[in-house]
């Protein structure tokens, strides 16, 4: 009998490809097990398996396994169950879904090699320069790697080089898979067998005295050992007895010390001890834990609405208590790294080693390692923080999810797909493992609080500060009549002034926050009106004064900041509009002796970017924090007293159905970071619209009134919640092509769902990267099928492929778009 297995490639392919394994190999393999596989011409994937079957392929001709590479499932049922709705749901395959969930050590890639034919006769005279370069560079290294032989011959198009060695038969290429991931191996060292009771010491120290470096390094080398009873790091030992690597080299050489390699995790918390008892909860988050705890009982995903600063972390932390105390695992979700950072110490302090982090931030070794701790140690990961990748870890028993922040819009993936939603696809993940699943927040999304009306969803609210500490004071200050009465100091009226000057003369700290990040969005002729434009995207350059470059924030393309207009020759150059650079710096002229810090993505790039300008913070090494919207997003720094918003009318006037419902989340949360201890802290908003109902109701805390507004408007339109949303958008660098396709692609689903279809239209950016873009909203009724309507979209694209003219242009689905 013959045996095949499904297997799932890495790769933008809809369905799963079928390959021959032996019997011997029927008994080791596993659903969720890696193997190496052929796949085109020559290169090697590496799959996974997702079932075995003894039906041969009917279409094509089952290809052999290369190799197995796991001895256990790297993924379980479970998560492939998750896998495959993700695909279905978010409109991808699951080759992609695969692909982003697996840390890429994991996802081993062939790579090409060149290899020397030991049996050809080479006449070196018949070969030309460049294929005689390689041929001699192949005498010394019998394997070279493409980027190599690109090197030694100085070109970067060699394959016809490559092509002309192939067909003299002087060489031949070789796919092989390379195993990326290398486990951390510490050194370690110990004495010798015949060396470790007192009379055999004695002797060898007697014997090492005209050696006296190498006598020191075995007498530290017992005191250490001595102490911790266990082997001694060789780097700690070098350190100890003051000695070189070449020391210990020698005594290894001669046996009296051997060395040990043990696997140690990258990912170490230094002093990670359980030592804090949990904090004691107050009347209000007691009464909020125990309507939680009832809701779970009905087996509902439960909303806990908590003003800011009123302990919900507490709450989650009682929670997570009693999940870890039953043995199953909790996962805690947040929508950014940010956030994490000030997380892991506070739950570090209660559940010490338990704790595992998961985000981008982390590289691909270390990724590895937290997926193996919460595959195969529960009792290294069972708590996992993360940011939305951490979804796709390998839980065996999920106990509990949590999702803090759950209304933030980085929950959302855009590209590369699976576009999905790490709250929605959360709840899916805790229905899958039969979790109870808790959602937070100081200003739920709409969506939520909507199915909590419906009664689908339970509901527990905390409308009190912890320690009865008062909600901020807010004032609005109208720009437009101070800039008229020439009150302005740069960007600052004369309210934010005195309100930065008393508290950093009360010794407290100040936040600012403004949504854009550079010095200027534009920097402007003004003799002609020219302004330096992207020449791969529809945007004008942000000028960035630190680097003194203008720079795009969609592609990064970059040039050197212009002395005269490129247009007409002026050197009258000004810029338009402001960000956190440029606040920064009239902050360090208005205010000299204050130390001022920046927030933004510009300084948060490296690994501990974050980490480092929160603690700066904490540790009130800044008086004065400038930031753009990660500010905003549920951190806890005791002294700031005063936040300020630079002008809040950018958020408002945004060309988007969800613009007032997340203005008022942003300045919400953004004014709930002032004043978290005893005295009432101070949140003055600045905008040339003072009277705007959104920032009418951000001044008093009125978040049930936006919601019926905001709800009411949306049923008017047809919008989320009561309606779900897809977008469809197409790229391609042909203008015209791109224009027919969308219209024609438009077409055929009005046939389908007439005036449920908005569009094609440009986005405010109608060109990036060279691509342009053209979408098409779609909008589905309660009435209808959502498994249908997607089934009668893949039909019309199915039409739409089939046109070699649209062939090069890109579709991209988008489900539930925010």
């Amino acid at each position: 009998m013959q045996y095949f297995i499904n297997v799932i490639l890495p790769i933008p392919i809809e369905k799963l490809f079928t390959y021959r394994i032996n019997e011997a190999a029927v008994n080791i393999i596993r659903p969720g097990m890696r193997v190496a596989v052929p796949f085109g011409k020559s290169k090697i994937y590496t799959a996974l398996v997702h079932d075995i079957h003894t039906t041969d392929p009917s279409v094509y001709e089952a290809k052999d396994i290369d190799q197995i590479l796991d001895d256990h499932p790297l993924v379980t049922r479970v998560q492939l169950k998750f896998w495959e709705w993700l695909s279905q749901y978010y409109m991808c395959s699951i080759g992609e879904v695969f692909r982003s969930a697996v840390p890429s050590a994991l996802l081993l890639e062939s790579e090409t090699l060149i290899v020397r034919n030991e049996k050809a006769i080479v006449e070196e005279n018949d070969l030309l320069d460049d294929e005689f370069m390689v041929f001699e560079a192949l005498q010394h290294q019998s394997i070279l790697r493409v980027q190599e032989i690109s090197e030694i011959l100085d070109k970067k198009n060699i394959i016809p080089v490559l092509n002309r060695l192939i067909q003299k038969n002087i060489v031949f290429l070789k796919e092989e898979v390379f195993e990326q991931y290398k486990p951390k191996l510490i050194r370690y060292v110990q004495l010798g067998k015949d060396y470790r009771t007192e009379e055999s010491l004695e002797a060898l120290l007697n014997s090492l005295t005209r050696a006296p470096k190498q006598s020191q390094v075995v007498l530290s080398l017992f005191q250490l050992q001595a102490q911790t009873k266990k082997p001694v790091k060789v780097k700690e030992l070098e350190k100890v007895s003051n000695s070189s690597s070449a020391v210990v080299k020698a005594l290894l050489d001669k046996g009296i010390l051997e060395e040990h390699f043990i696997r140690t995790d990258r990912v170490v918390y230094e002093g990670a001890q359980e030592n804090e008892q949990l904090k004691s909860l107050n009347e209000y988050q007691q009464d909020a834990l125990t309507r939680i705890k009832a809701s779970f009982q009905e087996d509902k995903v439960t909303l806990l609405h908590g003003v800011t600063s009123s302990g919900k972390t507490e709450v989650y932390v009682k929670l997570i208590e009693e999940y870890i105390n039953k043995g199953q695992q909790a996962l805690y979700l947040l929508p950014e790294i940010a956030l994490t950072t000030q997380l892991i110490a506070r739950l570090q302090a209660y559940f010490g080693e338990k704790v595992a982090v998961y985000h981008s931030k982390y590289n691909v070794q270390e990724r590895v390692e937290v997926w193996n701790n919460v595959l195969q140690d529960k009792a290294k990961a069972q708590i996992v923080i993360g940011a939305r990748s951490a979804l796709f870890l390998p839980f065996k028993d999920l106990g509990l999810v949590i999702v803090d922040e759950e209304h933030e819009s980085s929950f959302k993936q855009y590209d590369p797909a699976p576009r999905y939603h790490a709250r929605d696809a959360a709840i899916v993940l805790g229905n899958l493992h039969g979790s109870n699943i808790l959602l937070g927040s100081a200003t739920p999304s709409i969506e939520s609080l909507y199915n909590v009306k419906i009664g689908k969803y339970g509901y527990a609210k905390i409308e009190r500060r912890y320690g009865n500490v008062l909600m901020p004071d807010m004032e609005l200050v109208d720009i437009k009549e101070q800039s008229r009465k020439k009150r302005m100091k740069g960007h600052f009226s004369e309210r934010l002034m005195e309100e930065i000057a008393e508290t950093l003369d009360n010794g407290e700290q100040v936040i600012l926050f403004q949504n854009r990040r550079g010095f200027a969005p534009i920097l402007e002729c003004t003799t002609c009106g020219h302004a330096p434009q992207c020449p791969n995207c529809d945007v004008s350059l942000t000028y960035h004064r630190h680097r003194k470059q203008l720079r795009c924030h969609y592609c990064s393309y970059h040039i050197a900041l212009q002395t005269s207009c490129q247009a007409c020759g002026s050197t009258t150059l000004d810029t338009k509009g402001f960000g956190t650079e440029q606040v920064e710096q009239e902050l360090q002229t208005l205010f000299p002796k204050a130390n001022v810090g920046r927030m933004d993505l510009d300084t948060t790039r490296g690994k501990h970017g974050y980490e480092k300008i929160i603690s700066a913070f904490e540790q009130q090494e800044f008086d004065i924090l400038v930031g753009t919207q990660m500010l905003t997003k549920g951190l806890d720094f005791r002294n700031v007293n005063l936040v300020g918003i630079m002008n809040a009318d950018s958020l408002l006037n945004f060309p988007d159905y969800r613009a007032h419902e997340r203005s008022f989340q942003l300045l919400t949360q953004v004014a709930g970071r002032a004043g978290r201890t005893k005295k009432r802290g101070k949140v003055i908003i600045q905008s040339y619209n003072p009277n705007h109902r959104i920032l009418q109701q951000v001044t008093t805390n009125e978040y049930v009134e936006m919601f019926k507004e905001q709800l009411y408007e949306r049923e008017q339109f047809n919008y989320p919640p009561a309606n779900r949303i897809i977008k469809i958008t197409f790229k391609h660098k042909d203008y015209n092509k791109l224009n027919e396709a969308a219209e024609w692609f438009a077409k055929s689903l009005k046939n389908v769902f007439d005036k449920n279809v908005l569009g094609p239209e440009y986005p405010p950016v109608a060109r990036i990267r060279n691509q342009y873009i053209k979408n098409i909203i779609l909008k589905i009724g309660d009435n209808r099928s959502l498994v249908k309507t997607k089934n009668s979209i893949k039909r019309i694209e199915k039409s739409f492929n089939a046109i070699s003219y649209y062939r090069g242009v890109r579709v991209i689905y988008n489900v539930d778009h925010i």
